[in-house]
């Protein structure tokens, strides 16, 4: 009777302890963000963290007459996203007809300024399109149209004025970064965003462009270097990559370095046309991306996706390993 009891308290024991262990495993497990990292297609994502939100702001992928909004992403964790419906759309911007794409997003004087592409154009003496901006005084819009038309409608250094990236330099200016058609200006925002200003040799766009360089151009300043990224290939094509090149200066000269983001035949194809984030107070980096699932031949049927970026100890960049599991939640301290 005795020995019973014993085995009995001694099973209820080694029970309680397995399923302590299992506790504390659980306990340990990471989450994970999986790509992509929310659902519906969604391409040419720009990434932002405002406030300790990450945001994620890309383009509705779809035909061109259907892309006339704008939908973006919050997250406290890289992990668990919340969905802001139409940031903006076409009856906020009444120029715009159709293909809204492309956004750029930064936060200046308490305002929110998204910067988009719209109507595709491709002769500027024809058409009213270009790059527009919107604002908000909410990260999550809506986006009004600031302008009433194009921040640039017209072509100027034979580079189509889309894929817009803003950047701030280390003195409070502010540029702007665009082109498609194989072309990279850059140009001075006036302190207001209603224009641009020329620069001290009286030009007012200048050609950045580096080797092989396609669309999608990404600026961000690490360790004294700026880094210019881009993409190169064909967007509905398997070639579809980045590239980066390191200046000294937001000008340059950028001289093509490597590419670091490809797709993989076992995960994904035509990754590209992607954003950066650096997690605030560290040296923690993000590249985020859109690439097209297996087996999927519709040129717009692309996902946004995750994944951890990494230098070397010379300040070059890694080549960037696509996955599933995306990367672990982090919390901005």
């Amino acid at each position: 009777m005795i020995k019973t009891m014993y085995l009995k308290a001694a099973k209820n024991i080694s029970i309680v302890a397995l399923v302590s262990l299992c506790s504390v495993v659980s306990a340990q497990k990471k989450e994970y963000s999986g790509n992509p990292i929310f659902k519906g297609w969604y391409a040419d994502p720009e990434a932002k963290v405002f406030d300790k939100t990450y945001w994620v702001y890309p383009t509705y992928s779809a035909k061109y007459d259907e892309q006339v909004f704008m939908d973006a992403f919050s997250s406290p964790d890289l992990v668990h996203w919340t969905k802001h419906e139409h940031v903006i759309d076409s009856s906020m911007v009444k120029w715009v007809k159709r293909a809204l794409w492309a956004p750029a997003v930064t936060k200046k004087d308490g305002k929110y300024y998204l910067f988009f592409g719209a109507n595709d154009i491709h002769d500027d003496q024809k058409e009213i399109g270009g790059i527009g901006v919107g604002v908000s005084d909410n990260p999550a819009g809506p986006f009004k149209d600031y302008l009433g038309k194009p921040l640039i409608g017209k072509i100027y250094n034979k580079a189509q004025p889309i894929d817009q990236f803003v950047y701030k330099d280390d003195n409070g200016q502010y540029y702007i970064i665009y082109g498609g058609w194989g072309q990279c200006n850059i140009a001075k925002l006036n302190k207001d965003f209603t224009g641009v200003v020329p620069f001290d040799d009286g030009d007012t766009f200048k050609l950045i462009t580096p080797k092989d360089y396609v669309e999608g151009p990404v600026m961000f300043k690490r360790k004294g270097k700026y880094y210019l990224m881009w993409s190169e290939g064909g967007w509905t094509g398997p070639d579809y990559r980045v590239a980066y090149a390191i200046g000294k200066t937001p000008f340059g000269p950028f001289k093509r370095i490597a590419t670091i983001l490809k797709q993989d035949i076992k995960i994904a194809t035509g990754a590209g046309h992607h954003s950066v984030i650096n997690v605030p107070g560290t040296d923690e980096w993000y590249i985020v991306y859109h690439r097209r699932p297996l087996g999927e031949t519709d040129g717009n049927h692309r996902v946004t996706c995750i994944d951890k970026m990494y230098f070397t100890a010379d300040g070059l960049i890694k080549p960037v390993k696509i996955t599933n599991e995306g990367v672990a939640a982090r919390v901005i301290k």
